[in-house]
């Protein structure tokens, strides 16, 4: 690891000012950030911890919404009761991220912000037409997610919590990589007021969303209506855990299995 300055601010002000120094970088759980810089694969001039700042933490489901601070632990919304009343299927998929350590310590803000191609937060944000609130502006899930570990953010600008609308149906299915629990293909499909949204991860270089299952699911709301959709697999992600067109042919099988879930509630 190479050497860096580490901060530990006690509010969003003196954080932001402390991460206008010289190639600073936000600090959240640290799962991903920490273990790249030990490996030398990733470097900065300083770490600017967010742990110590009390009101990125916590949750508020206020009307129609579940308001989610940036540095709460996937452990804390999978057991939270509020969450699991209001949005089941966003309890069940934090609590399905990577072993008990990493939902002990990992955070959704940290998860959204990092934009791992597989990672299973950015499926909820886009599948449930979430809003990304930050210490600047809020930004709509469908702009926030720019390419592969790529955002919307601006440098400096720090995640302060992501705002779900609860949606009359959801659910979420992966089906993951067993070493790294990662999304070899992991589906999101909720039914809202706003029509169907289904968010994939895994798949591609991005979250994105299957536009041609969600016509079809507009239709007619069944698992056999979104497993008969046929993606091309042309810009779909090939590997030594899956080709691009079992990939692509996964997406559909996701899909119905998640609106099977999603009826079953």
């Amino acid at each position: 690891m190479y050497n860096f300055q580490y901060q530990r601010p006690g509010d969003r002000a003196a954080a932001a000012a402390a991460a206008k120094a010289a190639d600073a970088r936000y600090l959240a759980g640290g799962q991903t950030l920490i273990q790249a810089m030990k490996l030398r694969l990733s470097s900065s001039d300083a770490l600017v911890d967010l742990g110590g700042i009390a009101d990125l933490k916590g949750i508020k489901v206020d009307g129609g919404s579940v308001t989610i601070g940036a540095t709460t632990t996937h452990a804390t919304v999978a057991r939270s009761a509020e969450v699991q009343k209001a949005i089941p299927a966003l309890a069940e998929l934090a609590g399905g991220i990577g072993d008990q350590m990493v939902r002990n310590m990992g955070t959704i803000g940290g998860s959204i912000a990092n934009a791992d191609p597989a990672a299973c937060y950015p499926a909820a944000v886009v599948g449930l037409g979430a809003t990304v609130n930050t210490d600047r502006r809020s930004i709509p899930a469908d702009s926030f997610f720019t390419g592969m570990y790529e955002t919307a953010l601006q440098p400096g600008e720090l995640i302060v919590s992501v705002s779900f609308p609860i949606p009359q149906k959801a659910a979420y299915i992966k089906y993951k990589q067993p070493a790294s629990r990662f999304a070899l293909v992991g589906v999101f499909v909720s039914q809202g007021a706003g029509g169907v949204r289904v968010a994939v991860t895994g798949a591609k270089s991005s979250v994105f969303r299957a536009t041609a299952i969600e016509a079809a699911l507009n239709a007619s709301f069944t698992p056999a209506a979104a497993k008969a959709v046929k993606l091309p697999a042309d810009d779909m992600n090939s590997d030594l855990h899956g080709s691009a067109q079992y990939r692509a042919a996964m997406v559909s099988v996701m899909a119905a299995r998640a609106v099977e879930k999603a009826l079953s509630r």
